[in-house]
């Protein structure tokens, strides 16, 4: 699945922006804002093989991912200290943040299949791997992470994890296939609530 390679790449530049302009909302230094960057790309993916205990963690046998986030945080903290012309649309962002979360969802039940567990342990771990670096890095910035929000994101990495899961071991199409569905599902929903600004209702009691 090589095609899954350029998505997993553009994910991690996209996180690492995320965690970098976290950081310079925060007022931190460049140590914080590269460590928070990082965390965000590999965080998920971390705690993923760690759990699954899937011999050494993916960053360490390739580092490619951390390469990538390490260069594209020195990259963004550059831009935004010496220039200030350079703006990127909102919507431009929030797409390639949906596609990387996405990938990582797919990316992240593959594994746990390579692993052999059972189906509901594939789709924690997809949607692990999507949103576990936001957490850490929400938490790190003392911020409410994102996915105990209202906003509809590791929802759909439940969805489409659990859509990955059913074509691989439901109707046992060839995994390939299987991950390019689990990841488009998850694409369109997180696309949708972004276009329709859909939300989850909050959880309490009604005022009487």
């Amino acid at each position: 699945m090589s095609y899954l390679f350029g998505f997993d790449i553009l994910g991690t530049i996209v996180f690492a922006i995320s965690g970098v302009l976290l950081a310079a909302k925060k007022e931190m230094d460049p140590i914080g804002a590269l460590v928070l960057a990082v965390i965000t790309a590999i965080g998920g993916g971390t705690i993923r093989d760690i759990v699954l205990n899937h011999g050494p963690i993916f960053w360490i046998t390739d580092s490619t991912d951390l390469y990538i986030a390490i260069i594209t945080s020195l990259v963004t903290m550059l831009l935004l200290r010496y220039s200030s012309s350079i703006t990127v649309p909102k919507w431009l962002f929030s797409v390639l943040d949906a596609i990387g979360l996405a990938v990582f969802v797919g990316i992240g039940v593959n594994k746990a299949i390579y692993s052999d567990v059972n189906s509901l342990v594939a789709v924690c771990m997809g949607m692990m791997t999507g949103v576990g670096g936001g957490i850490i890095r929400d938490v790190l910035a003392r911020d409410i992470p994102m996915v105990f929000k209202t906003d509809i994101y590791a929802t759909a990495c439940v969805i489409g994890g659990t859509i990955h899961v059913i074509a691989y071991n439901a109707f046992k199409l060839p995994l390939e296939y299987s991950t390019l569905i689990g990841i488009l599902v998850t694409l369109v929903i997180r696309l949708l609530a972004i276009y329709r600004n859909l939300t989850l209702p909050i959880v309490g009691l009604k005022n009487h």
